[in-house]
């Protein structure tokens, strides 16, 4: 697998929690089943079931129930107020109720063991799932909520403390008091070594996956995935602030095609080598959109040649887009005719051209091989060989990226897909005849789907483009990628419309790739839906056709911030590598420190 995969793979551990009344009423219930069980194992011996249920339900509630609601309430106040950030209070109730789920599996299993050997092991295994949750809430808090070792350190602290007041409170009122004295004395010394011990392992294992991160990117990785935590929950950008600090300023451009009529500019299709990532709403993500959204007239954004390496750190940056295309309009030089949709192949290489007055559009697949992105270089190249080969001012190139599997891997200078897109460049005829041109529109925002069938803000756009009775669909889904096998299934769906020709793109958009699968291409749900929407937007398009003239441009984009090829590399390998050292150290560590830690509580004395 690929590190870009096993990145992308994290992401499924990114789940929607419950609202905070599910959440505690789900606390009251399982605190109650806990304290049932509790009874009906260990305590009372001599009572009735029903007793035994309803008393130790009653105890459940008060000694878990009630103090794990209140450290959730507790846990988001305090760090709140200390100005961390995440924690809202339906995760903090759930990471309390979560806590006390563990400590109650710990307990019972605690009975069972000491019905099974005779000895009284109750406080032992109760202090041991204390110091537990302990560490677990310690490094949650510090871990996504920006917020300092020691303040997380303190801040774990309210649920076991909580726990262990209401249990000695309420023990003293109803059930015995015999414990009382020495044994207290001697359970707090138990558990603040115990609890010191483990939480400087979890200190020492966030140290050692930290370290990377500051070494090669000079950032930190608990600030990393604090902000990436709170763009997910919030939208937060806060993120781009830290890429600022990794950034690169990159020289690229933007192609295009414009379209016009007696009235103005009909419609616009650009291909930028600018990728549209790295996810969500950072940084270029939303570009097709945002991008198409600066337009008065229907514009429509494909992918151009580039990779993550090119990712804008800010939305601000396509500003940068969108006035170098602007200036390359009003430089246009318009004729009304084009040539004829041709396609042409060469070993996986599969490329459909089309002539425009001074230029010339070259779409980009190896379908139905999957690959990825194809990389800004081996754009350039191709873009080079075409004007020369067929004597053109403007190539434009699209990475149709219409076929995917999890192991795509780039278009990468001296890969063999690089010397099958130039041989396929040489088999272009560029003797082609111009006729006039007319074409048709339509946008449709596909209103019943949505980012979890792979579909961004923009839906799909289409445009047909007739020249001399041939009629060819450009169908451009605002999806990142398309599942393999699905180009040519919408290709056939659509044969019985009234067009010769039509190639399906993605806009490679990374709004979609906030979901639990990590990659997410269109056409793994709803394939039948989807390709509904694409033959009502085909026939809406060629409802609209109309005479248009046609001109090309090709315009550079100057200093934009970018992740750049360095950093980019280096954040997804350090990812990537951290993530594998960690399934080694994390289990060692911590393993080793439970294991201190149980020996202490159990055959420490005192």
């Amino acid at each position: 697998m690929s590190s870009m995969s096993s990145v992308a793979g994290l992401s499924k551990y990114i789940k929607t929690l419950p609202k905070t009344k599910y959440n505690i009423l789900g606390i009251l219930i399982l605190s109650f089943l806990i304290g049932s069980a509790y009874f009906l194992i260990d305590l009372t011996p001599s009572s009735s079931v029903l007793e035994d249920i309803i008393f130790g339900g009653l105890f459940g509630l008060m000694v878990l129930g009630t103090a794990t609601i209140m450290s959730g309430a507790l846990n988001q106040q305090v760090i709140s107020s200390l100005h961390g950030i995440n924690l809202k209070i339906k995760h903090s109730m759930f990471l309390s109720g979560l806590s006390m789920t563990m400590l109650g599996i710990m307990v019972l299993i605690g009975c069972v063991i000491s019905r099974i050997i005779n000895i009284d092991i109750f406080i032992n295994s109760a202090l041991f799932a204390l110091v537990l949750i302990y560490g677990f809430n310690t490094l949650v808090f510090w871990a996504t909520s920006k917020v300092r070792f020691a303040v997380a350190a303190i801040t774990g602290l309210i649920q076991p403390v909580l726990i262990m007041t209401m249990y000695i409170l309420i023990t003293f009122l109803f059930i015995d008091t015999s414990f009382i004295g020495p044994v207290i004395f001697q359970v707090i010394i138990k558990a603040a070594i115990a609890a010191i011990i483990f939480v400087l392992a979890i200190y020492a294992f966030i140290k050692v996956i930290a370290s990377p991160f500051k070494k090669n990117l000079g950032i930190g990785v608990l600030d990393l995935l604090s902000l990436f935590i709170a763009h997910m929950n919030e939208g937060s950008n806060s993120l781009e602030g830290l890429f600022e600090n990794m950034s690169e300023a990159i020289d690229t451009i933007v192609t295009f095609v414009s379209f016009k009529t007696e009235n103005g500019i009909k419609a616009l299709f650009i291909s930028p080598s600018v990728h549209p990532g790295p996810l969500g709403d950072l940084g270029g993500s939303n570009m097709p959109t945002i991008l198409a959204n600066k337009f008065d007239f229907f514009t429509m954004v494909a992918h151009g040649p580039s990779t993550h390496d090119f990712n804008p750190i800010a939305v601000s940056e396509i500003d940068k887009v969108e006035k170098s295309v602007k200036n390359g309009l009003d430089k246009i030089k318009y004729s009304p005719t084009a040539s004829k949709f041709v396609r042409y192949t060469s070993g996986k290489a599969n490329i459909g051209v089309q002539f425009f007055n001074e230029g010339m559009v070259i779409l980009s697949t190896f379908a139905p091989e999957a690959v990825d992105d194809i990389e800004f270089g081996v754009g350039l190249t191709m873009m080079a060989q075409s004007r020369n080969r067929c004597n053109v001012k403007d190539s434009i190139i699209v990475d149709c990226h219409n076929s995917f599997t999890p192991e795509s891997g780039e278009v990468l200078p001296g890969n063999s897909e690089v010397f099958q897109l130039i041989d396929v460049i040489d088999t272009i005829n560029p003797d082609q005849a111009k006729y006039e041109i007319k074409i048709g529109c339509n946008a449709n925002d596909m209103g019943t789907l949505d980012k979890h069938e792979g579909i961004g803000e923009s839906g799909l756009k289409t445009m047909v483009l007739e020249v001399d009775n041939q009629r060819t669909a450009f169908v451009l889904f605002d999806s990142n990628n398309m599942e393999i096998g699905f180009r040519q299934e919408i290709i056939d769906a659509v044969s019985d419309l009234d067009i010769d020709e039509i190639e399906v793109m993605t806009t490679d958009t990374h709004t979609v790739n906030t979901l639990s699968r990590g990659y997410n291409p269109v056409g793994i749900a709803k394939r039948k839906e989807i390709i509904e929407y694409v033959k009502i937007s085909i026939q809406e398009a060629i409802n609209d056709l109309e005479k248009v003239e046609v001109g090309t441009g090709t315009e550079k984009i100057e200093n934009l911030n970018t992740f750049g090829p360095k950093n980019s590399t280096e954040l997804i390998s350090t990812i990537s590598s951290v993530v594998a050292v960690s399934k080694i150290i994390a289990p060692v560590l911590l393993i080793t420190a439970l294991i201190i830690v149980f020996i202490w509580i159990f055959y420490g004395g005192l």
